[in-house]
């Protein structure tokens, strides 16, 4: 009897688990987010999230169940070991050292503490609670009967389903550390992902071992310490509280600070602040947020004056990037690196793409756009020719007094193109009608102030003249700057929280980092970014889901070829996070203006972002095409082999998702090769077999057309059902057909419904020949 992978888990594994102990309340299953699809240009859940099977062990029945070991069941005519490579990817993500595959009658096992690989072996002879908790006890070096592991072992206060899977698995990964005795430790999360969660319900755990004397959550922005404050109550009520510059809140166990309130933020600080309130050692433990973007300098005296303290890294900046020149790395080489050398390897990582597949982060589509200018700079000859004017002025300028060449990052720097801002902002706002309409919550990342006010203006002027055009009521203010210039930080609540205004903000670097907007739908780079850390933050604004407006999914426009900086691995050593300063030779340069350039865009190319070789990386549609063409004919030989998965509703789930990112990005593949009127049947045949493809009416033409006879020989009742259910198929695809409402459907009804399958015996393998001739038509 051949089994499916859940039958084999209920009817084959679960028995012989709970013969040796392993008992419901130790057997957790963590069921992820279901990911996200694009469809008609339109983001939806898919219908199930990855399960992922954990064995846990229990210390006493108050305590927190602590997860060590993953089972992956495989069908039961498979080879046990199919599922292990897999199920290691899974064990990583959920921090368990012990690792199974088995298709119900055999098992293999992987250990991470020792690396090996030991079976296959009887199902019989899986270890007991026991068993695996004396290994894992082995393993990790201590008892979990011992002082040190009572933090893992206290319970979530809100209990286990406030939290996600890799937010426990971050948690615990911290916790083992510290119990071994290491003060020091890394986290790295994508932005969205919840990192204050972790640090809150981290110290929390701590606490209510009576393992904490005083904490530190220090952040560089007043949003930041708001949003932490926010969360920290939550969980610790009074005991938590900011730092003012007035007020050190020394009676409460833990506070929120900015640099800025300690005199920590800059060289030029003294400190005084830091060190007139609080001793050395003062506190016991230390978490540094967003730290990839923390300067080692003056502030490390917090770190310095408390070194017994358990000091915590978190950071939304990945390792691995696959672009930009050695020369724009080179700083975030060091800072990566810096934060390496002091806090050593990441205890847990969990990056973006994993996000996006686990569907905890929307999906992301980029757009590129080329503009002339960008290819060709402006010359000397071009400022004569057109003429220059002082950008602060409007005098006129001497050519001489103009640089020899202007290339593109000095655009709206230190030369304003007008006629560039206007094209840009054109292009820009017709894509925005394209994709929704105007009002879409919007950032586009600026040069400087005066760029920043130049497009807020040309935007608000679009917005206006489609108003006009269109008897819409403007809904204002439309575009607004929102720099530090202008205390911008102000309009970010109306930015994150009004639906009838403030939908477009430009800003330079005001929103780059910590700023949580989960409405954002789009990012926009005007600006030439050198860094691949500024360069992932200001991605990240985008990176969150917004259920009440059921946001999945978020496109960045990139102007700038800002997106090239995706990728490429870090190794260098430390130095200072913060991006330099304007130096005075900059600040001092006339700015100039020169208008009358013809300026053109173009499509640049669409991208998928999506894993590749363990990376972060957007590729091409081309590239996606082949990925997927690779791991599906491994799959699957044949098309004969292909249809057959195809026809199974749970063969087809698990064929996609084998697919590069469990299949998510064939949705959005979907809508950028524009074949909505294509099953993705069709779209994978053209895809993996080089077939043809068909779109779903002409499938349904083609069942008519050549299994005609097929069909007269049927009952009249049972053949008009039939066809009324193709029609079904040609409106929503092979999932349609499966949707156990479809006999509802008036036509279907009217036809005969349910009953007139009947006739002919078992309605689902009268519907599975015709899905059979269906594809093979």
């Amino acid at each position: 009897m051949n089994l499916t992978e859940a039958d084999t888990k209920a009817k084959l594994i679960d028995p012989v688990l709970h013969q040796h102990g392993w008992t419901e309340d130790l057997i957790r299953r963590e069921e992820t987010e279901r990911g996200i699809e694009v469809m008609d240009g339109k983001p939806r859940r898919r219908e199930r999230g990855r399960v992922d099977y954990l064995l846990r062990v229990r210390v006493n029945i108050n305590s927190q169940p602590v997860a060590i070991a993953l089972i992956e069941a495989k069908r039961s005519d498979e080879p046990p070991d199919k599922g292990l490579e897999q199920a290691k990817k899974y064990a990583r993500l959920n921090n368990v050292p012990f690792v199974y595959s088995s298709n119900g009658y055999l098992f293999v096992e992987y250990e991470r503490f020792t690396g090996k690989t030991r079976g296959p072996l009887p199902l019989r002879d899986f270890p007991t609670p026991a068993e695996l908790r004396k290994r894992y006890e082995q393993g990790i070096g201590f008892s979990l009967e011992s002082e040190v592991s009572k933090p893992l072992l206290a319970p979530y206060p809100g209990g286990e389903a406030s939290r996600r899977y890799y937010q426990d698995a971050a948690i615990r990964a911290a916790l083992e550390k510290i119990a071994r005795g290491e003060k020091r430790l890394l986290l790295y999360l994508a932005t969205g992902s919840g990192k204050t969660f972790i640090a809150v319900h981290l110290l929390k755990k701590i606490a209510d071992a009576g393992q904490l004397r005083r904490a530190l959550f220090v952040c560089d922005r007043d949003e930041l310490r708001s949003q932490g404050l926010t969360a920290f109550q939550n969980i610790f009520g009074a005991d938590a509280a900011e730092v003012t510059t007035d007020n050190p809140r020394k009676n409460a166990r833990i506070l929120i600070a900015t640099y800025q309130t300690l005199n920590v933020a800059g060289e030029d600080e003294d400190a005084k602040f830091f060190i007139e309130n609080y001793p050395e050692n003062y506190f016991s433990h230390i978490v540094i947020d967003e730290c990839h973007r923390s300067a080692w300098g003056k502030w490390s005296i917090v770190l310095r004056r408390n070194p017994k303290a358990v000091q915590i890294g978190l950071t939304a900046t990945p390792r691995s990037f696959e672009g930009g020149t050695e020369e724009e790395r080179g700083e975030d080489e060091e800072i990566t690196a810096n934060n390496l050398e002091y806090f050593g390897e990441p205890v847990y990582e969990y990056d973006m793409a994993q996000g996006i597949e686990d569907g905890y982060l929307p999906a992301c589509e980029i757009i590129k756009r080329e503009l002339n200018l960008y290819l060709t700079g402006v010359s000397r000859e071009d400022i004569e020719r057109l003429g220059a004017k002082d950008g602060i002025t409007g005098q006129p300028v001497m050519v001489a007094e103009a640089r020899e060449y202007y290339e593109a990052p000095s655009f709206e720097d230190i030369i304003q193109l007008p006629d560039r801002v206007k094209m840009m902002c054109q292009d820009l706002f017709e894509m925005l009608l394209q994709t929704g309409g105007p009002h879409q919550k919007t950032v586009i990342f600026c040069t400087r102030d005066t760029h920043a006010d130049a497009v807020a203006t040309e935007m608000d002027n679009l917005y206006a003249d489609w108003c006009a055009q269109n008897g819409q009521k403007r809904l204002e203010p439309y575009a607004f700057k929102c720099t530090a210039a202008v205390r911008g930080s102000q309009y970010i609540a109306d930015l994150r929280g009004s639906e009838r205004s403030h939908f477009i903000a430009t800003t330079v670097d005001l929103i780059t980092t910590g700023v949580d907007v989960p409405i954002l739908r789009n990012v926009v780079f005007f600006k030439y970014v050198r860094s691949p850390i500024s360069f992932q933050q200001m991605m990240g604004r985008g990176s969150r889901i917004h259920l009440p407006t059921n946001k999945l999914m978020f496109r960045v426009y990139d102007y700038t070829n800002a997106t090239r900086l995706l990728g490429r691995e870090f190794k260098s050593r430390p130095s200072p996070t913060r991006e330099p300063k304007e130096t005075e030779d900059k600040s001092k340069e006339r700015i100039i203006r020169v208008e009358g350039f013809d300026v053109h865009i173009n499509p640049a190319g669409t991208y998928i972002v999506t894993e590749k070789e363990g990376r972060l990386a957007m590729v091409t549609v081309e590239e996606y095409k082949q990925r997927l063409a690779e791991r599906l004919t491994a799959e699957a030989k044949s098309l004969d082999d292909f249809r057959k998965l195809w026809i199974d509703p749970q063969k087809r789930r698990e064929l996609i998702e084998s697919l590069p990112d469990d299949g998510s990005g064939l949705r959005l593949l979907q809508e950028l090769l524009r074949r909505k009127d294509y099953d993705l049947y069709d779209i994978l045949v053209e895809i993996g077999y080089a077939m043809a493809p068909k779109t779903r009416a002409e499938r349904v033409g083609a069942l008519k057309y050549k299994h005609g006879r097929w069909i007269r020989n049927l009952p009249p009742k049972t053949a008009n059902t039939l066809v009324a259910l193709a029609h079904q198929f040609e409106r929503g695809g092979t999932e349609e057909l499966e949707n156990p409402y479809v006999f509802n459907a008036p036509d279907v009804v009217k036809a005969g419904g349910l009953e007139a399958l009947k006739v002919l015996g078992e309605p689902k393998d009268i519907v599975n020949e015709t899905k059979r001739r269906l594809f093979a038509a």
